[in-house]
C-alpha cells in the first residue's frame, strides 16, 4: 500500500486509481485495453498515465526488493546496526541503496584490503580518532604494528598503509558520497578539448565548457559521441579544495578536526577513489536522463509519423531514385496491391530520359495513376525535376510528393518483405514500400524497425532496451488508437493489436486466406491460440467494414453490444438512425441515460461517439502530404520568402522542415513560436504541414534557416 500511495502522490492521481490499475495489470490486461474499455475503473486515465504508473510501480518494487536483499546481506556479515537499517529504509533510489551497501560489498583485492590483511585496521582507527595526532606520536603508534609476521619493518610504511584504509573508508562513506555528489552536480562543469582536429563534426566542442546543471541533453549526447569517436577529451571540472573541505566535514564530523595523516588520506581518497567514481556515476546518470529525453522525443516523432493521414482512393506510382543502378518504380493500387514494377535510368550517369519518359507515361496511363511518390534519397532532386518537367510537357495533372525513404532498404531485405513480395527483386521492394507509405503510413511503417525510420535524435546511441520498450508502446498505442481492418491487415500490423502475439497474428491471416474475409468479430473465436482472454483484449480494436452487424466496424467492444442496444432502446432509435446523424445528445442527456441504464458515463459516451461516425479513421483529421507540380531549387530561395513545408524531424534544438528543395531547413527553437516553448514538440509535430519564412541561405554549407514567427500556427 505504501508503494501505491507514493506513486499516487508522485503522479498527482488518487490512490484508488493506482490500486485499480495495478489490479488490472496483474490480471493480464493490456494498457490499450485498460485505457479504452476500463475508463470507469481508472478514472479515465490515458495510455501515457497508465504506462507511467506501470513503470514507476515496477521501479519501486525493484527498490523494495533490493532494500530487503541488502539488509539480508549486511545482516549475514554480522554488521547490521539500527543506523544502517534506518538508512536503507529511507533510501529513495537504487543508487542510494547501493551506496549504503558499498562498504560491505565483496571487492577485489585493493591497497586497503592488503593493509587490513597485515592487521593495520586498528592503527587506522586510532589515527582517525586522535584529531590532535602529530608526526612523532604517530610513529610511536605505528611501532607495535611492525613485526616479522606481517613483514613491516618501518613505521612510515605502516602509517602509509593505514592511510590507504582511511582513503577507502572515505570513498565508501555514504554521507561523504552524498555531499560531494551534490556539490559536483550543482557546481561542476563539463569541459571538452580537441583530440582529433580532422573530425570537424565536433568542431564547436574543440574547446568548450558548460555547467553540468545547464548542459542540455542533446549536447551531452553529442559530446559523448565525440568522446567515443576519439575526437574529444572530456573532463569534469570542480573546486578541489571545496571537495576536500566537504569530505573532511562529513568524514571526521562537524566539530572534529583532521590530523595531518587523515588530511592526507582524505586528499588521496578523493583524488584516487571518490572523485573518479562520482565523475563516472554523474556522467552516467546525466547520460541516462539525456537518453530518456532522446527516447521521449523519438517516441513523439514516431507517433506523429505513424498517425499521418492516409491517402485514400489513389493509385500511386512510387519512385525509389538512384544513380548507377537506376530508379526503381512500382505502381500500387489504393489497397497497396502491386500492379507493376520497372527500372528506369533517367538519372546520371545514363541520363536515358527518352526511354524513361515512354516508360513513365505508359505506367501512368495504363494504371490511371493519380499521384507520384518520390523517395528523398540519392537522386531525388533529379527524379523530381524529371517528373515535374514530364507532367508539364504532356499536360498531365498528376501531382507528386517527396517521401522519406528512411528504412525502406531495411524493409526490402527483411524476411517479412520476402513473405509479402515473394519473387520480387530486393531493390524493387523499396519502391513498393515508398508507395504504400502514402496510402497508409501506419500499416506500412510498422513493418520497419522504428530506429531505422530516421525521425529521432541519437537513437543509435541510447539504451537500446529502453528505446525498444518505449517504441513498442508508442506503436501499440497508435495501432490500437486507429483500429485495424481485420480483412486487409498484415501480420506485422496485427501483432500490435492489444493481446495479439506474432503467432496469433499469423493465424488470423491464415484463417482469412483459407476461409475468406471475416464477416463478424465472433469468428475470431475460431482462430487457433486466440482464447477468450485474448478475444476480450483485442476484439474492440479490430474492424470489419461491411459487416452485417454495424457495431463490428466501430470501437464499441462486444462486451458492450447489449448495452448499446439498450441505449438505442432508451433513445427509441434504430442503430441506422443514430449513425445517420441528426441526433445530438449533450452531456446532461448522456448522464441521464447512463443513470437510467445503470451504465458508466465514459463507456456510454464512447458508444455514442462511435455510432456517430462508424468506421471513422481518426487520422482523417490530420492534413495529408503536400503534393507539388513544380520544382523549387535552392537558387530560387530568397530571404523573407514564405513557403509551405512538411516537418520531417523534431529535435531538442528545433525542427527540420522540407520546403521542397534538396536540403531540409532548420527552424531553431528560438524561431519556432512567438511565445516561449520549452521544447519544439510543443509547437510542431512530425508530418505537420506548416508555413515558414526563409531567414537565411548558406549555399556553401547547404543550410537553410527558417522561422515560424508571425505565421499561422496550429490551433
Amino acid at each position: 500500500m505504501k508503494l501505491l500511495a507514493k506513486v499516487a502522490a508522485e503522479l498527482a492521481i488518487s490512490l484508488g486509481q493506482v490500486e485499480s490499475v495495478e489490479k488490472l495489470l496483474l490480471e493480464g490486461n493490456t494498457i490499450p485495453f485498460i485505457a479504452r474499455y476500463r475508463k470507469e475503473v481508472t478514472g479515465e486515465l490515458d495510455e501515457v498515465k497508465l504506462r507511467a504508473i506501470d513503470e514507476r510501480l515496477t521501479y519501486l518494487k525493484q527498490l523494495e526488493e533490493r532494500r530487503g536483499e541488502v539488509k539480508r546481506l549486511i545482516g549475514e556479515l554480522g554488521k547490521m546496526t539500527p543506523e544502517i537499517a534506518g538508512l536503507v529504509e529511507k533510501a529513495d533510489t537504487l543508487q542510494q541503496v547501493e551506496d549504503i551497501y558499498l562498504p560491505f560489498r565483496p571487492k577485489r583485492r585493493t591497497r586497503a584490503t592488503i593493509a587490513k590483511e597485515k592487521g593495520l585496521l586498528p592503527l587506522a582507527e586510532r589515527i582517525l580518532a586522535d584529531h590532535l595526532l602529530e608526526e612523532a606520536a604517530a610513529m610511536v603508534l605505528a611501532v607495535p604494528f611492525c613485526n616479522a609476521e606481517n613483514g613491516l619493518t618501518e613505521g612510515a610504511v605502516a602509517l602509509s598503509m593505514a592511510k590507504d584504509i582511511l582513503a577507502e573508508q572515505l570513498s565508501e562513506n555514504f554521507s561523504v558520497r552524498e555531499a560531494v555528489r551534490y556539490m559536483l552536480r550543482h557546481e561542476g562543469r563539463l569541459s571538452t578539448e580537441v583530440k582529433n582536429e580532422e573530425n570537424i563534426t565536433y568542431q564547436m566542442y574543440f574547446s568548450y565548457e558548460e555547467p553540468l546543471r545547464r548542459l542540455p541533453p542533446h549536447r551531452l549526447l553529442a559530446i559523448n559521441r565525440g568522446e567515443k569517436e576519439e575526437a574529444l577529451t572530456v573532463k569534469v571540472l570542480y573546486d578541489e579544495d571545496k571537495v576536500y573541505t566537504i569530505a573532511t566535514h562529513k568524514f571526521v564530523g562537524g566539530q572534529a578536526k583532521a590530523n595531518y595523516l587523515v588530511k592526507e588520506a582524505i586528499v588521496d581518497g578523493c583524488k584516487r577513489l571518490l572523485l573518479p567514481s562520482l565523475e563516472r556515476e554523474i556522467r552516467a546518470g546525466m547520460t541516462v536522463v539525456a537518453e530518456e529525453q532522446a527516447i521521449l522525443v523519438f517516441g513523439q516523432n514516431i507517433k506523429q509519423l505513424l498517425l499521418q493521414a492516409p491517402v485514400k482512393g489513389k493509385t500511386i506510382l512510387a519512385i525509389d531514385p538512384a544513380y548507377r543502378t537506376g530508379c526503381k518504380m512500382a505502381v500500387v493500387n489504393p489497397t497497396g496491391k502491386v500492379l507493376s514494377t520497372a527500372v528506369s535510368y533517367f538519372t546520371p550517369p545514363q541520363n536515358d530520359k527518352l526511354a524513361a519518359a515512354r516508360l513513365l507515361l505508359g505506367l501512368i496511363r495504363e494504371h490511371a495513376v493519380s499521384a507520384i511518390a518520390i523517395g528523398n534519397g540519392t537522386g531525388s532532386r533529379e527524379a523530381e525535376e524529371f517528373v515535374a518537367e514530364l507532367m508539364r510537357e504532356h499536360g498531365l495533372g498528376v501531382p507528386y510528393t517527396i517521401v522519406s525513404e528512411a528504412g525502406a532498404s531495411v524493409y526490402s531485405a527483411s524476411a517479412l518483405a520476402g513473405e509479402e513480395l515473394p519473387g520480387m527483386d530486393v531493390t524493387l521492394r523499396g519502391a513498393v514500400s515508398i508507395g504504400r507509405r502514402i496510402i497508409d503510413p501506419l500499416a506500412e511503417l510498422v513493418k520497419i524497425d522504428p530506429k531505422a525510420i530516421g525521425v529521432g535524435q541519437y537513437q543509435h546511441d541510447v539504451n537500446q532496451k529502453a528505446l525498444a520498450t518505449k517504441l513498442e508502446g508508442v506503436v501499440e498505442d497508435c495501432v490500437n488508437g486507429v483500429g485495424v481492418d481485420l480483412n486487409t491487415s498484415s501480420p506485422a500490423l496485427l501483432r500490435y493489436v492489444a493481446g495479439i502475439s506474432p503467432a496469433v497474428a499469423k493465424n488470423i491471416v491464415a484463417f482469412r486466406d483459407e476461409h475468406g474475409p471475416y464477416k463478424s468479430r465472433e469468428e475470431l473465436k475460431k482462430i487457433p491460440r486466440l482464447g477468450p482472454a485474448t478475444f476480450v483484449q483485442c476484439a474492440g480494436f479490430l474492424r470489419i467494414p461491411g459487416a452485417a452487424n454495424l457495431l463490428d466496424n466501430t470501437p464499441v467492444h462486444p462486451e458492450s453490444y447489449t448495452l448499446t442496444h439498450r441505449f438505442l432502446g432508451h433513445l427509441n432509435l434504430s442503430i441506422n438512425e443514430l449513425t445517420q446523424g441528426g441526433v445530438n445528445l449533450d452531456a446532461a442527456k448522456l448522464r441521464q441515460a447512463a443513470e437510467t441504464l445503470g451504465a458508466g458515463l465514459p463507456t456510454l459516451r464512447d458508444i455514442y461517439l462511435a455510432l456517430q461516425k462508424p468506421g471513422r479513421d481518426p487520422r482523417e483529421d490530420v492534413e495529408g502530404p503536400v503534393f507539388r507540380s513544380d520544382v523549387l531549387r535552392m537558387e530560387d530561395l530568397a530571404e523573407g520568402m514564405v513557403l509551405r513545408g512538411v516537418v520531417r524531424n523534431v529535435v531538442d534544438f528545433g525542427a527540420f522542415v522540407d520546403i521542397g528543395v534538396k536540403q531540409d531547413g532548420l527552424v531553431h527553437i528560438s524561431e519556432i513560436s512567438e511565445t516561449f516553448v520549452k521544447h519544439p514538440s510543443q509547437a510542431v509535430a512530425v508530418g505537420e504541414v506548416v508555413e515558414v519564412r526563409v531567414m537565411g541561405i548558406d549555399k556553401k554549407r547547404q543550410r537553410i534557416s527558417l522561422s515560424r514567427k508571425g505565421l499561422p500556427t496550429k490551433g
